[in-house]
């Protein structure tokens, strides 16, 4: 797996993790020892120690119930963790809940809970630069808007520019087929709001996608995400679902 290279607010919001999160450790941990050695779990209660980096991709999409304390966890590991994020070394992104999303860091005390938003903000802001990120574009949506509990964020930062409009079409390729059918595209998202989920991606898709995908000669997604904007029943007596370019 490749590394992705870094930009100037990136660095500086992993800066900020280390600094926030420097010395962090989950004192009283045990862990789970069916799940981990004892010598692993050591990590958790030691700071100032370098957790192996295996580890910290196992320790970090562990349920809560792993742990004595999670969101103690979840703090020691942080600095690792979102380097490893933010380099595309990290396993598990794309198909794993990380600790962030599992934890209520916005309850943290304010400068904990302002510099894991800024990373995340950061990371995607980033990842929609990179023309060749390591992790799939898709994926990393998904994990950021897990650890936010929102989508709104991610979609006002996808600003219209040739590497950001063309991972817009990537993604399209992927979330459509289940936005068709207001379903949701996400492997992962299990909050109680889905519908509401659903619905502003659908919107916000109808509304800036169709003239960007279009510009890229992305005539069937643009169609098809303007549609997007219709009631279902709608959305598929439309003609376009049986012109030649739709049952091709």
């Amino acid at each position: 797996m490749s590394t992705a290279s870094s930009s100037p607010s990136l660095d500086a919001a992993l800066a900020d993790i280390d600094t926030v999160f420097n010395g962090f450790a989950s004192l009283t941990e045990a862990g789970c020892e069916r799940c981990f050695r004892p010598e692993e779990t050591a990590y958790l209660r030691t700071p100032y120690t370098r957790v192996p980096a295996d580890l910290v991709g196992r320790f970090f999409f562990k349920a809560p119930g792993h742990f004595e304390d999670h969101a103690a966890a979840v703090r020691r590991l942080l600095p690792q963790a979102a380097h490893a994020m933010a380099e595309g070394t990290l396993d598990g992104i794309g198909w794993g809940h990380p600790g962030l999303s599992r934890v209520d860091w916005r309850g943290w005390p304010a400068h904990q809970a302002a510099a894991v938003e800024a990373f995340v903000h950061a990371w995607w802001q980033h990842v929609l630069t990179a023309p060749e990120p390591p992790y799939p574009v898709a994926d990393v949506f998904e994990t950021c808007a897990m650890i936010l509990g929102t989508v709104t964020p991610l979609l006002d930062r996808w600003d219209s520019r040739p590497v950001a409009d063309a991972h817009l079409a990537v993604c399209s390729t992927r979330w459509l087929h289940e936005l068709d059918f207001d379903a949701a595209p996400f492997g992962w998202w299990d909050l109680d709001d889905e519908a509401a989920v659903v619905a502003e991606l659908q919107s916000w898709l109808a509304g800036h996608a169709p003239a960007r995908l279009r510009a890229q000669g992305e005539t069937d997604l643009a169609t098809r995400a303007a549609l997007l904007a219709l009631p279902y029943d709608e959305r598929w007596a439309h003609p376009y679902w049986t012109s030649p370019s739709a049952t091709n």
